[in-house]
Parts: structure tokens; sequence; C-alpha cells
């Protein structure tokens, strides 16, 4: 085994309140495994806790986070941390991971900021993941992010996020669909950027639906259902990576339950094609 990956494989799928009720009464081929907001469960009792804990008793679970705000100028919020390590540990989370952003400044921002591609960086996310690491007893998966402007870079995307995950020693959440929404609205080619990921750090993928606001501006949204150049790198990656395991991410606009499983099964079929080849 890649001693990046996780051990789950297949396809998973983001659990959201919504889909509590459809996917316990789903009756087709079940998700290989589930991926939960900690800061949407962490202290949830009473029935809607037992709701999540049917789940989480039943399924492989991955946590992704959303406040962390690995890159912020101010002190990791230790309380926090605290909480989400009792977390992972009480429903005895396969992996934790957060996205190479930050999201705070004296309180919280609601989106998720870009970090300057600068080298100063880099060694400061890196130092604030290894805290992170230290914290939660365990290695952490970074995601990279998609956004909308980069003022003072002065390095690629790429080689900023090989050099934050190399220098924390950390594991890579690897976003197909951030890929392609980045590299329409930087112009870069999103099969040279998916070649230069280092395989050894990809622990698991992310794949999601977006917003075409204009010919050159996408909105990752989570809204909609994936699309074919999304699709399309997808299959690349697992060409490159081999069959890694993947996690569909829906967060509103919920469909019927059998189409989010038609986009799961999508996902099997193409780690399929490519265990094949």
């Amino acid at each position: 085994m890649n001693p990046g990956r996780l051990p789950v494989e297949g396809a998973g799928l983001g659990l959201r309140r919504a889909l509590l009720g459809p996917l316990r009464e789903y009756s087709g081929p079940a998700p290989d495994f589930l991926e939960v907001a900690p800061e949407n469960w962490i202290g949830v009792g009473g029935s809607l806790g037992r709701k999540f804990r049917y789940f989480t008793e039943r399924y492989p679970l991955l946590v992704h986070g959303l406040s962390l705000s690995l890159g912020a100028p101010e002190p990791l919020d230790e309380g926090f941390l605290k909480r989400l390590r009792h977390f992972l540990d009480a429903h005895e989370a396969v992996c934790y991971s957060d996205h190479l952003s930050y999201c705070s400044e004296h309180g919280h921002l609601y989106d998720l900021m870009p970090l300057p591609f600068l080298p100063e960086t880099v060694d400061w996310v890196a130092d604030r993941i290894a805290q992170v690491q230290d914290h939660l007893g365990r290695q952490i998966a970074v995601e990279n992010i998609s956004y909308y402007a980069s003022p003072g870079a002065e390095m690629s995307e790429l080689d900023f996020v090989k050099a934050v995950i190399e220098r924390a020693d950390c594991k890579l959440l690897l976003d197909v669909n951030n890929i392609h929404v980045n590299s329409v609205n930087h112009a870069y080619d999103a099969e040279e950027f998916l070649a230069g990921i280092p395989a050894d750090r990809v622990a698991y993928i992310h794949v999601a639906g977006h917003h075409h606001e204009a010919e050159d501006l996408i909105v990752d949204t989570h809204g909609a259902a994936v699309v074919d150049p999304v699709w399309n790198l997808l299959a690349s990656a697992y060409r490159r990576l081999g069959p890694v395991p993947t996690l569909l991410e829906r967060d509103f606009n919920f469909p019927p339950l059998e189409e989010l499983m038609a986009e799961v099964d999508t996902i099997r079929r193409l780690q399929t094609v490519a265990q094949a080849a």
C-alpha cells in the first residue's frame, strides 16, 4: 500500500444532515465510507446524535474540518483541538483533514481565504500543521483549495502545495474539482498540475460540482453535479495514482439520493477502469 494512502477503498459520500434519513432508508449499494465536518457534530447529542452514531458505527469515517484556519496569524485554538481529538477518537476516525488556507482574523471570516504563495508562508503554515499533528496525535491531510486571487505570489500554486506538505510531513487531500476550477480561473494546465503532485503524499481525493459564473470564472460551490471535465481529470488522476479512495462532496441543492449514488457509482466505474489498465 502507498504509505500516504488511507486504509479505506472505493467511493465515499459526504454525510450531511439532509442525507441522514434518505441514506438510512436507501436500499441500493452503500457508500464505502463517509466524511463529516466535525464542527457540525461536536457536542451534538439526543436523537440527532444517535442518528449520527448509527452511521459512524457502520461506516469508516473521514473527518474534514472547516475552521482550523491553518494559515491564520493568530494562535491555534487549543480548546477546539482538544475537543476535536476527543471527537476523532470517539468515532474512530480514519483521517482528519482541513484546508490549506485561513478562515479567521480575530474572528471567523466564514470563507476559505487563500494563503500568499511565499517561502515564508510555507514555513509558517507547515509549523502550524506540525503543531496540529502533535495536538491530535496523528498525521493529518491538507486540501488544495479553490482561490480567486493570489496577491504577491512568488511561487506557483503547485510548488507552494508541494513545499508545505513536504516541510510539514503531512498528507494531501487532493481535490480534483479545485484543480479544474483554478486552472480555468488562473489559466494553467490542469493535467500538468496533476502530473506534478507527489503520489506518495496523496491520502484520498475529493470530487464535486461547481458553478460557471462566466466563461473564465468558475465558483466552487459543491451545489451541482460533477461535470465531464472534472470526471476526465479524476480519470487522469487514477491513471497516475491508481484507484485512490475518492469522496463525492455535495453541500446543498440535494437531488434524490439515487442521483448522488449514481455519481458515487461513476467514481467506482472509473476506479475499475484504472485497475484494469
